[in-house]
């Protein structure tokens, strides 16, 4: 199948350079020097149509592909320029020709000629127009941004350009369920997109443009097409379908308007067809906005989560999946001063799981195979409410609060098969987790510009978090020797209640001053203080229904821990040549104190700390970044509690409360060039991590049950990932990319009191290419090969893929995709394939307002997918049971 997917895009495009000519030449002002970024295009005299446009590059040189024995008008426009028309008959060779522009103009000529270009740029923004890359089968914007250059989205809705992840979504200039790219596109419509604008260098505050490093804040709004604005648009979808088994359905309302007074999204969504807008993992990550406002300080203190390890799924791959999910988002000016925002989300989901694994310990080469089925049930609601006051262009004064309210369930039924020393025991396990944690998080800003040299930034953010883990975990071995534990029952059942609160808060002040046009001095000074509280209890249900609570000090907890990080920071920031130089240091003083077991333990330090960030703009296109920073790494109060943690059934944690901060000193190398000329982007960054004094464990296995505490070593952990992407556009119709990357660690630990040296290595490397085509059908393929190398193990997982969409007889949709998967091992002990396809077909007459689907998932029917993990300690290997085929019906009615 790969040999045929690869004649027939060779034979293609072959076809495609057979049936064209090159027109290229140089662009020009009046005093012959050339003009970068000037925009042209051809229009074809006889069908109207564009056949082709583009840019000049640094030399002023463009180049367009065209039809030959056919009349074209060139339309060319530069900024400040006056836009230019000439008219051009194509012979059967190719052309060059010259072409001076007249002298300047005003900018307003050049912009409906920018306006139907499919690609240009202004400043630090691209515009794509979306109807330029539109073939018909397109239904959100996912499919959409997919098709532009130098744009991906993977498969958890995360969008790419240039490299660059995008950390804001905005629909005509207002943030959309504040910046969430995957809820964007997952459910703007195509047919309402008219542009896509990508804000490179993006600050969220106009008066601190200029002043920070932002070369890798990446922002995109979406403008929508007239007829969308100050008008209700959207649709509804509902749909029935059949399983092997089961009944299928989706009922998918969603709802948008958008006027420059106010905005309002509604999205609903509720099925069993295994579409989850909104995983758990997708709310634990979910920042609402909020943003490291400490990232420049040089000190990390992380407020970790105690999830439980509740299961996450593998993008939304599962045995079976029912979700209900609601979603509201809105925007108002209340005044030219004063805008509210705010969004309010609920998802209740149900997931089951089925697992197979194994876990091989490596020193010993135990082994531990499981046979899991799990059922989960969360419930997850986010409210945030946001106020921007900006009275004129010296004061702004923002404020948030974001609420997280979950409710968590999973109890999972295994088979465990523990084989120690080459003898095989085993056994049923129950276990058990649940959890409702609450966080608000607040944030308050200030921004002042007392004058044109002078800028202050006051920043405030405030944390509280209530978490309530329970764990439960019933067997038949007893796996730890605790105090207090009462032996001989049939079943040993083991529970712990945890809870854990935070409150931290941040501030910090900022003054800019403006020594020259191109130089600034920033002073900065902040604190983070937390005050942690952790209590936790082990207790034992006897076989008669008793409680035996395990009172002993080594079975609980109850520990108070403050965190004061005091800091002074100061950088220099300078334009000099094609050089952005910031060189910059801060000094902490730092306060920790943790009381437990009656006692109180306390470290008090200072510590200076450097940082560095260079540019070189080698073109207007080309960049090299390189970025130093040394960092003081603290750990939060979960690993210095003292007292016995249930990890799970087969792992038991104690804290260090003598544990201190380890430093990591980072440096990494950026390399991004876009070329507009023939839309080529190439871009590859190199980070190298060392951290010394690193925080690992020391771990005691006893056959496969492990307790561990830890500690502070004196050996240091590296880190080296890379990557690295070439892109290109060419002919118009046609899209390719190579992509490399890896990731290799080094980790000391001490396992069975013996030192512990692991390291990984993990490989990816993607090849594809794919057809844009108005009234062809449209193909990409590709192949993808990963590779984990971990001690004593490689994996890998050979992946080609194929997608075909075709839009025909002006109503009908095609789409399919298939991927291929070859899962195995180095020595073959572990050799799966499997693969999978979906197709639908859509129908919809022109300008109708219904839409006819069916569409069909896992049309092969596979069972299951592989996956592999490295836990430092451990190799997992695993088999997870996915949703079986079905085939859905749908309609859906246009708004």
């Amino acid at each position: 199948m790969n040999k045929t997917l690869f004649l027939f895009a060779l034979l293609f495009t072959s076809f495609s350079f057979a049936q064209s000519i090159r027109f290229d030449g140089l662009i020009q002002d009046e005093q012959k020097n050339p003009l970068e970024m000037a925009n042209i295009m051809a229009i074809n005299n006889g069908t109207k149509a564009m056949d082709s446009y583009g840019i000049t590059n640094d030399k002023g040189k463009f180049q367009l592909t065209l039809k030959p024995n056919t009349a074209y008008t060139i339309k060319l426009s530069y900024l400040g320029m006056k836009s230019k028309e000439i008219v051009v008959v194509t012979k059967a060779e190719n052309m060059t020709q010259n072409i001076v522009m007249d002298g300047a103009g005003i900018e307003l000529e050049g912009v409906e000629i920018v306006r139907e270009m499919p690609v240009s740029i202004k400043g630090d923004t691209i515009v794509y127009n979306a109807d330029s890359f539109k073939s018909g089968t397109e239904k959100k914007l996912e499919d959409v941004l997919k098709k532009l250059p130098g744009v991906e989205v993977n498969a958890d809705g995360e969008i790419e350009v240039e490299g660059k992840k995008v950390s804001k979504l905005m629909v005509e200039g207002k943030d959309f369920f504040d910046g969430d790219t995957k809820l964007g596109v997952k459910n703007i419509p195509a047919d309402a997109i008219d542009k896509v604008q990508v804000l490179r260098n993006y600050n969220e505050v106009s008066a601190l443009k200029g002043l920070e490093n932002d070369q890798d804040n990446v922002a995109m709004n979406i403008k929508l097409k007239e007829g969308k604005k100050n008008f209700w648009f959207g649709d509804v979808t509902a749909g029935i379908g059949v399983a092997e088994l089961d009944s299928r359905y989706i009922i998918n309302p969603k709802l948008f308007y958008y006027s420059p007074k106010y905005s309002i999204n509604l999205i609903t969504n509720f099925n069993n067809i295994g579409e989850l807008p909104l995983t758990a993992q997708d709310y634990f990550k979910f920042t609402g906005g909020f943003k490291n406002m400490m990232k420049k300080g040089g000190s990390s203190f992380n407020v970790s989560s105690n999830d439980l390890g509740i299961s996450l799924l593998r993008n939304n791959r599962a045995k079976e999946i029912e979700t209900k999910f609601g979603a509201t988002n809105f925007a108002y000016s209340v005044n030219k001063a004063w805008n509210i925002s705010g969004f309010g989300i609920l998802s209740t989901s149900k997931t089951d799981l089925e697992t197979k694994s194994q876990t091989t310990i490596l020193d010993s080469g135990d082994q531990q195979k499981r046979d899991e089925l799990t059922h989960q049930k969360n419930n997850l609601g986010l409210f945030k409410l946001s106020s921007t006051y900006k009275p004129n262009d010296k004061f702004q004064f923002d404020y948030d609060i974001l609420t997280k309210l979950s409710k968590q369930n999973e109890d999972t039924d295994l088979l465990r098969e523990s084989v120690v020393d080459n003898v095989s025991a085993v056994e049923t396990i129950l276990t058990q987790k649940k959890q409702d944690p609450t966080s608000i998080n607040q944030n308050l800003s200030l921004y002042y510009t007392q004058s044109s040299k002078n800028i202050f930034a006051f920043e405030m953010q405030h944390l509280y978090q209530d978490e309530n883990p329970f764990y439960n975990a019933n067997l038949r071995t007893q796996p730890f020797d605790l105090s207090g534990y009462i032996t001989g029952q049939n079943r040993n059942d083991l529970n712990q209640d945890r809870f854990v609160k935070t409150n931290k808060l941040d501030t910090k002040l900022d003054y800019y001053y403006m020594i020259t046009p191109k130089s600034n001095i920033n002073i900065t000074v902040g604190n983070t203080y937390s005050y942690q509280n952790f209590n936790s209890h082990i207790f034992q249900i006897l076989d008669n229904g008793d409680k035996n609570d395990l009172n002993d000090a080594e079975n609980n907890n109850d520990v108070d821990y403050s965190f004061n990080d005091a800091f002074l920071g100061f950088h220099y920031k300078i334009l000099t040549g094609k050089f952005t130089l910031t060189p910059g240091v801060s000094v902490h003083t730092y306060q920790m104190t943790n009381g437990q077991l009656g006692t109180d333990y306390s470290q008090n330090f200072v510590k200076v700390l450097p940082d560095f960030f260079a540019l070189y703009q080698i073109k207007k296109s080309e960049t090299l970044t390189y970025n130093f920073s040394l960092t003081n790494d603290f750990t939060d109060i979960n690993q210095l509690a003292s007292g016995y943690v249930l990890s799970d059934y087969s792992s038991l944690f104690r804290g260090n409360r003598f544990l201190e901060n380890a430093t990591s000193q980072v440096h990494s190398l950026r390399y991004f060039k876009y070329n507009m000329f023939n839309f080529e982007n190439i871009f590859a960054n190199a980070t190298y991590t060392r951290k010394v004094d690193a925080i690992k464990t020391k771990a005691n296995f006893d056959g496969i049950n492990q307790s561990s505490v830890p500690y502070n070593s004196n050996l240091a952990d590296e880190t080296f990932t890379g990557m690295g992407n070439y892109g290109r556009s060419f002919l118009k119709n046609y899209k390719a990319s190579v992509n490399a990357s890896f990731n290799w660690s080094k980790f000391n630990n001490i396992q069975n009191d013996q030192l512990s040296t692991t390291e990984s290595f993990s490989q990816s490397y993607t090849v594809k290419a794919s057809t844009n085509y108005k009234n062809l059908p449209n193909i990409e393929f590709g192949y993808n090969l990963l590779v984990n190398k971990y001690s004593g193990s490689t994996f890998y997982t050979d992946k080609p893929f194929a997608r075909l969409d075709y839009y025909f007889l002006d109503s009908f949709s095609f789409v399919s995709e298939y991927e291929f998967y070859h899962y195995y091992n180095g020595d073959k002990t572990v050799d799966n394939e499997y693969d999978f396809l979906s197709a639908s077909l859509v129908y919809q007459k022109k300008n109708s307002k219904w839409e006819y689907k069916v569409s069909a998932t896992n049309l092969l029917n596979t069972t299951y997918l592989n996956d592999d993990s490295f836990s430092q300690f451990s190799t997992r290997v695993s088999q997870y049971t996915v949703q079986p085929r079905y085939i859905i019906f749908s309609m859906k009615y246009n708004l």
